[in-house]
């Protein structure tokens, strides 16, 4: 059997395979709601064969959405939708998992097919944006409120609710969004996070709301779900946040209960230059699992199935994340099946179509 193709148990939850749908905002809700394009767009991943299908980073608050577009789990109507997803995804034999998120001082933007700046709080679809400085993005956006302690609390409340809706939903995976400039990344950073209380500076202040975050999800989600955190393991500047810092962070998780550390790069510091090419995030899932000693999904340019199949049976990660090669083909995990000799159960609706 491919590496890429054996089960996975995570605590209770086992994974058919390795192969992750990475979450990827679709830009296409109305006050937070998943409607039908989410049912056929997760659905047909699932379908398709994915191990565990994770939502786009989904809004523990309307605030917190990147724009006024974005999936939401920030009230209980949300959740009936929610619902009838998770149960189709499970229904194809495979996981489903969410993303939890605020977008700190990144939210408030218009769709990136509609240019993507931000939109300001008089403006049409805007909202005002906090983070844990008020320092802006880029040299082109407006600078978010700094948050005080109180709307610190406020959110780590908002991301122990949507959790709690998440396992009403029917999720049986939640990964915090600890990645790409978002609020708990931006807390993270010395980059975007000046602060001199107990929220900034050293190593251990810096973490902590992200630890306080994990510990009051936890009072909701039950134990023996698997509970990840996708991560920025390098911001690509000097002085910024580090692979280093990465693996440190990581240990100090593992303590916590968290289950994986999903790797991905860069988001938080505008102009970064990143090296694209093939795999390129994978040295960074390798360094964290192997000297962190967790678990690890590792994720970008991943998009052929030798390539996959090779990260998981050499020990670099022990799941592969896919996003772009999977909105091209939704079927990736039944093609690549093939082409790696392994025999896998297809929808009975689809046999006719087996190589």
């Amino acid at each position: 059997m491919p590496h890429l193709f054996s089960p996975l148990k995570i605590k209770s939850i086992e994974l058919k395979n390795r192969i992750v749908v990475s979450p990827m905002c679709q830009y296409s809700s109305t006050d937070g709601f998943a409607d039908n394009w989410h049912l056929v767009h997760l659905g047909t991943m699932a379908v398709g064969g994915a191990g565990l299908i994770i939502t786009e980073a989904t809004a523990v608050s309307p605030e917190g959405r990147i724009s006024f577009a974005d999936l939401g789990i920030w009230k209980d109507e949300h959740i009936a939708k929610l619902k009838e997803i998770t149960t189709f995804i499970e229904a194809q034999g495979a996981v489903a998992g969410v993303q939890l998120s605020h977008a700190g001082r990144k939210a408030s933007h218009a769709e990136p097919w509609n240019g993507g700046k931000q939109i300001q709080p008089d403006e049409e679809n805007g909202w005002q944006a906090y983070g844990p400085s008020a320092l802006a993005f880029s040299r082109s956006e407006t600078a978010p409120v700094e948050l005080d302690k109180a709307g610190i609390q406020k959110i780590i409340t908002d991301f122990k609710d949507a959790a709690a809706r998440a396992l009403a939903a029917g999720f049986k995976v939640v990964e915090l969004h600890g990645a790409h400039g978002y609020l708990i990344n931006e807390f993270l950073s010395t980059h975007s996070n000046k602060r001199t209380d107990d929220y900034g500076g050293s190593f251990e202040n810096r973490i902590r709301f992200l630890l306080e975050v994990i510990e009051a999800v936890q009072t909701v989600w039950p134990a023996d779900y698997p509970l990840f955190v996708r991560i920025t393991a390098t911001e690509w500047t000097e002085g910024a946040w580090t692979i280093t810092d990465s693996i440190a962070l990581a240990k100090v998780l593992k303590d916590k209960g968290v289950d994986l550390i999903d790797c991905s790069t860069g988001g938080n510091v505008a102009g970064a230059q990143i090296p694209l090419k093939p795999g390129y995030q994978v040295e960074f899932a390798e360094a964290v699992k192997k000297q962190a000693a967790i678990p690890t999904g590792a994720v970008g340019l991943i998009t052929e199935a030798k390539q996959a199949d090779e990260i998981i049976q050499t020990g670099q990660a022990d799941l592969v994340f896919l996003a772009r090669e999977l909105l091209r083909d939704p079927h990736f995990p039944l093609r690549a099946a093939h082409q790696l000799g392994h025999q896998v159960k297809w929808p009975v609706q689809y046999e006719r179509a087996k190589w």
